[in-house]
């Protein structure tokens, strides 16, 4: 099950975040300090959260506290309702579709999701779902072990209490009793939506993990005050990975302060050592020597305060390059901190429980090295659950992969006078239209950072959206200059963003820069053109910075692959594909009616699929830049003009 979206409202310094898209692998919401991101991820854990005890939204201290008697006073009066504190959106897997298919038959539930609201108040929420009430009855109905005359009558019921009727009536035969105990339940729930919330959905939906630098071990800790805790529901924040630490040695905490096999317990400890060691080597990239070691010891006087009595826990990193052994607590806080969040996680991982895991600020106090090691850790080794994680960090934003990104701001902070409600507090953007420079300077280091390795970047910068538009524009305007004609300025930087979805954000990030002058020439399709008008009507760049090739082609719809002449194209998927095509692809086996070719080679392979691998946009245009001087003779005039009339437009636009 995967949460999709939530919602979160009269939250702390939140009055209305608006939808939060949540990625199925990893959100990163990026903003200033006090934009609000920890309280955001707050209330989302309270939804749910994998320590039961923190399932409550109290309005003292929760509610905006600038409003919070009025609030009070209103909803006690009946002027308005409860707020909605919370709202997420979930969607079923096949495993959770078969759970409830299993009971009430495929289709009982409607789905494929479900929505949870929570409100102020001890475990306050309602589940909203759509089922089929009259199919889960017919297939409870439709059971070779029932009478075929019982059958009959279970399927004339129009109600779940004349089902259950029909069943009290009827012999009391081994499926007729198992039958009657489970619409029994139905009923006392009110209706089958109802129960499979209750019964079949809820109890699969993932617990969320909340970790922040508060939960770090401290290095040691007295057992026995750690079980009086325990005992007493009083853990604190550190004890969590700790516990993970013991139960990773595959130890019982309760015995270890009665042990009497000195032997085995060493044993257990070096193992839970070498486990964790290899783990943290894996992904520590500022120290490869090093080894985690534990011990358990009886308390002596000289010991901390709170540990001189009893049994102790010990956490020490061994460094095999100096030969010093030094406490954990000792070692950096990134460092702790990448520890703790093992321990704790690797213990989470090896029960199995379903989770997703929420960081505040992971990896705060690391080095941007450290930090890119990470981020190789979440989406190698958390790939098992969604993650959701805080940062303002650069190092901390992959930024291939900007769209996971969700932007935190509160324009409240910096306001001069007090703001409308719906605009003020903390809000989360999906795209970066409106986010201000403060909330954008992450990702404008991330994506500084990324293009200092690529270097497509310059003072003209023209954003593209692959690879391929890259080689076909270099390539035409070196040929088009040699026959004497324009071609497009060696002032450009072509700059491929890598799909559709990127080009807003990094418009936004690098039109924000000084000194740099950026120019689109993109694909369009219908479902892109609002967010190419965008790029002008939300002032990132002027109307005729913002180009497509449909610009050049005369057409509503055009991709690069279009300012070609459709049969001269397809001989470059010909020529690069002709071993794994199942035949020649000619302009006569397309459908003409389809305007951009991608779109009819794509619809033609569906019905005539290669021999092996996939159609992709860049082989056809290697091969075009590989065998430029045999195939140039074949470019059409009209191919030539509407580049150069591209060539022209764009390099009127250069800042000389």
């Amino acid at each position: 099950m995967k949460l999709k979206e939530y919602r979160v409202r009269e939250f702390r310094s939140i009055w209305d975040t608006g939808p939060i898209k949540v990625d199925d692998q990893t959100t990163c919401f990026v903003g200033k300090n006090e934009a609000g991101k920890t309280t955001v991820l707050t209330a989302l854990y309270r939804t749910n959260p994998i320590r039961p005890k923190d399932a409550v939204f109290d309005e003292t201290y929760d509610y905006p506290k600038r409003e919070v008697e009025d609030y009070l006073h209103a909803v006690e009066s009946g002027e308005r309702e409860k707020a909605v504190v919370v709202n997420c959106t979930y969607e079923l897997e096949q495993d959770d579709f078969d759970a409830i298919s299993e009971v009430f038959g495929p289709k009982a539930f409607t789905g494929p999701t479900f929505t949870r609201e929570c409100y102020y108040g001890n475990n306050s929420s309602k589940g909203f779902l759509t089922c089929d009430e009259a199919a889960a009855r017919k297939h409870l109905a439709d059971n070779s072990a029932l009478p075929d005359d019982l059958k009959t009558k279970l399927l004339e019921a129009s109600g779940w209490q004349a089902f259950a009727d029909t069943i009290n009536v009827a012999e009391a035969t081994e499926a007729v009793m198992a039958l009657k105990s489970l619409v029994d339940k139905v009923t006392k729930s009110g209706n089958v939506r109802s129960y499979i919330y209750h019964n079949l959905i809820w109890p699969r939906v993932p617990k969320f993990l909340y970790f922040d630098e508060y939960y770090q071990m401290e290095g040691q800790a007295n057992l026995n005050a750690l079980i009086a805790r325990e005992d007493s529901d009083q853990l604190l924040d550190s004890d969590y990975p700790l516990i993970g630490l013991i139960n990773l040695a595959r130890l019982d905490h309760r015995k270890l302060v009665a042990t009497n096999n000195t032997v085995e317990l060493k044993n257990k400890l070096q193992g839970a050592g070498n486990h964790l060691t290899q783990r943290i080597v894996k992904y520590w990239s500022q120290n490869k020597h090093i080894q985690m070691r534990f011990d358990v010891r009886d308390a002596k006087a000289g010991d901390p305060d709170g540990m001189q009595q009893g049994v102790n826990v010990w956490g020490e990193v061994y460094d095999s390059v100096h030969w010093a052994t030094t406490p954990l607590s000792n070692r950096s806080r990134g460092f702790v901190w990448f520890f703790s969040f093992l321990a704790w996680y690797e213990d989470i991982k090896r029960q199995k429980q379903n989770v997703i895991l929420l960081l505040d600020e992971p990896g705060l106090s690391l080095h941007g090295r450290a930090q890119a090691d990470l981020l190789r850790y979440f989406d190698s080794e958390l790939s098992g659950h969604q993650l959701l994680y805080t940062t303002h960090s650069p190092f901390m934003i992959d930024p291939t992969k900007f769209e996971r990104v969700r932007i935190v701001q509160d324009l409240g902070i910096d306001a001069l006078e007090a703001l409308p409600k719906e605009e003020d507090g903390t809000k989360v953007l999906a795209n970066v239209f409106d986010a201000t420079d403060d909330s954008l300077f992450p990702l404008q280091g991330a994506l500084g950072y990324e293009i200092q390795q690529t270097l497509f970047i310059g003072p003209n910068s023209l954003i593209v959206e692959g690879v391929a538009d890259m080689l076909y524009l270099r390539a035409m305007s070196a040929q088009m200059e040699r026959e004497g004609r324009e071609g497009l300025s060696e002032q450009w930087t072509i700059t491929p963003v890598g799909g559709s979805g990127k080009v807003p954000t990094f418009v936004a990030l690098l039109g924000s820069q000084k000194g740099i002058n950026v120019a689109t020439l993109l694909d369009i399709q219908n479902s892109d053109k609002q967010l190419i008008e965008d790029l002008y009507k939300k002032n990132l760049l002027n109307k005729k910075q913002v180009s497509t090739y449909a610009d050049f082609t005369g057409t509503a719809e055009a991709d690069v692959e279009d300012m070609f002449d459709r049969s001269f194209y397809l001989e470059l998927v010909n020529g690069e594909y002709g071993k794994q095509l199942a035949s020649r692809i000619t302009p006569s086996k397309l459908n003409q009616n389809v305007p951009r070719t991608l779109r009819a080679i794509d619809a033609w392979l569906a019905e005539n699929p290669m021999k092996s691998g996939s159609f992709g946009h860049y082989r056809p245009a290697r091969f075009f830049t590989e065998q430029l001087s045999t195939l140039w003779p074949k470019v059409s005039d009209e191919t030539k003009d509407r580049f150069e009339a591209a060539f022209k437009h764009l390099n009127g636009l250069l800042r000389r």
